[in-house]
C-alpha cells in the first residue's frame, strides 16, 4: 500500500490545500485527495508539480508501507 505524506508536509509548511491549488495551478479535489490518502491514482504531472512546489523528493511524498496484519480471531 502506498503512504502519502502530503498533509504532513503540507502541516509542516503551514500551507493549506486552497494555497497549494492556487499556487501550482492543479486541482483542488485532487490536493484534498492526496492529503486525505484517499486518491487512487495520481498523473506523474501532479507529482512533479508538488515536489516542485513542497522542494522535495517523491520518496518524501510517498512510500510504500506495509499493509496491517489481519487480527486473528
Amino acid at each position: 500500500m502506498l503512504k502519502c505524506h502530503l498533509s504532513r508536509i503540507m502541516g509542516e509548511k503551514k500551507l493549506k490545500i486552497a494555497d497549494v491549488a492556487r499556487d501550482t495551478g492543479l486541482n483542488r479535489g485532487t490536493i484534498t485527495r492526496l492529503y486525505h490518502e484517499t486518491a487512487v491514482r495520481v498523473e506523474f504531472d501532479v507529482l512533479e508539480a508538488l515536489c516542485r512546489y513542497l522542494k522535495c523528493e517523491i520518496s518524501d511524498l510517498l512510500e510504500i508501507a506495509d499493509e496491517e496484519p489481519e487480527m486473528e480471531g
